[in-house]
């Protein structure tokens, strides 16, 4: 199969599972049959799939990405020891892993396409990391509280690993219960990621979007943070501050020196 047939046989199969949508017509525009396609896994159940359907997925997924351009870590150059700088797509990150600015219901967003790397992260991972991060809310039996950080596979992206974290939720002003938590969020992946052997860690910028934490404020507590972690433990954890934005590009590049 080539990406075009690959695509539409993702889509007539997640269409069969909805009733409701079995016979809408696969639109003729590309763009628009990413899109549909992309919609209909974010709205997919955590349930299983068919090996040919996981088949056809993995290697769509991982074409989309190679054709989006796969970022090394190795490539970069730091802006301080062990610390680097980036702007990009954290999806075409290849390092050991990426964090993923999480919910408390952690198994994803399911508003169709939209633009949060939640969405983003669950989508070029396949619909694997859904049914996985179920499982775990299942045997954790409650949501997930703010400023701690889990653990799966990447699946189909680059990385080896996703940390998924919640952030503290910004109501008006900041509070100091609010900058403990974000810290807690940074240090929980770092401890994380250090038990299960992962040299390097990529960090989006959390609880900065949805979860309204003023962008500057976010970024001092984050480098201070894995700062403060580095030198406490000596490691040699490599961490990436992935940014998005121009914003937040002009944050780290003045925190970090790097302007």
């Amino acid at each position: 199969m080539n990406q075009a047939e690959r695509r539409n046989f993702l889509i007539r199969e997640l269409l069969k599972e909805q009733p409701r949508n079995r016979d809408m017509r696969i639109p003729d525009n590309v763009t628009e049959q990413k899109n549909l396609l992309r919609s209909l896994m974010n709205i997919r159940p955590p349930r299983p799939a068919g090996e040919d359907f996981l088949a056809v997925q993995d290697a769509y997924l991982r074409q989309e990405t190679a054709e989006k351009g796969i970022t090394d870590i190795a490539c970069l150059a730091p802006a301080e020891d062990g610390i680097y700088l980036w702007q990009g797509d954290i999806t075409t990150l290849r390092c050991g892993a990426i964090v993923n600015a999480a919910n408390s219901g952690m198994t994803g967003c399911y508003v169709p396409c939209h633009r949060c790397i939640d969405n983003a992260i669950h989508t070029y991972a396949g619909i694997q990391l859904r049914q996985t991060c179920a499982k775990l809310m299942e045997e954790q039996g409650h949501e997930e509280p703010a400023g701690q950080a889990k653990i799966t596979p990447a699946y189909n992206l680059p990385c080896d690993y996703v940390l998924h974290t919640v952030g503290p939720v910004v109501y008006g002003r900041v509070t100091e219960e609010d900058r403990k938590l974000l810290a807690s969020c940074y240090r929980s992946c770092l401890e994380l990621a250090e038990r299960h052997g992962v040299n390097s860690v990529a960090f989006c910028c959390i609880s900065t979007g949805e979860f309204h934490f003023p962008n500057e404020e976010a970024a001092e507590i984050a480098v201070r943070t894995v700062r403060e972690y580095r030198e406490e433990t000596g490691g040699g954890m490599e961490v990436v501050f992935n940014v998005f934005k121009e914003l937040d590009r002009r944050i780290y590049e003045r925190l970090l020196g790097a302007d």
